[in-house]
C-alpha cells in the first residue's frame, strides 16, 4: 500500500466506510496518526482512533446517519474529500482534509457547515 497515492488511500478510506462499519478503516492509519472530529474532539494515535471508529459505528447506527463521498481529490501526500451525511433531520455538507505518508494516514480533519447546507 506504501505505493498509493494521498487520493487512492482516500478512495479506498471511503470504500471501507461505505460498509457502515468505520473499524475497517483504522489499518489506513499509521500508529502516530492524528484525527480531528468536529464534535468529539481530537484523537492521537491509532489505539485511540479504533476507539472512535468503534464508537462511530454506534453512534451514527443510533442517529441512522450514513456518510456518501460526493468528489474525492489530491495531488502527493494530500487529499480532501468533499461528503454529505443523510440524517433523519436532513442533509449535512461537509468537507475532509487527509495527509498521507507511506500510504497511510497521518492526519484527517472533518470539517462541516454550521448550517447544514
Amino acid at each position: 500500500m506504501s505505493n498509493m497515492t494521498a487520493e487512492q488511500v482516500i478512495q479506498e478510506f471511503w470504500r471501507r466506510q461505505d460498509s457502515g462499519d468505520y473499524r475497517q478503516t483504522v489499518a489506513l492509519f499509521s500508529d502516530d496518526a492524528v484525527l480531528v472530529d468536529p464534535f468529539f474532539g481530537t484523537m492521537h494515535g491509532k489505539a485511540a482512533i479504533e476507539a472512535f471508529m468503534a464508537k462511530m459505528v454506534e453512534e451514527m447506527g443510533d442517529r441512522q446517519t450514513r456518510f456518501r463521498v460526493l468528489e474525492i481529490a489530491g495531488g502527493g501526500d494530500v487529499a480532501w474529500a468533499q461528503w454529505v451525511a443523510e440524517t433523519p433531520r436532513g442533509e449535512i455538507n461537509g468537507c475532509g482534509l487527509y495527509r498521507v505518508r507511506d500510504g497511510k494516514l497521518t492526519y484527517y480533519r472533518d470539517y462541516m457547515n454550521p448550517d447544514g447546507h
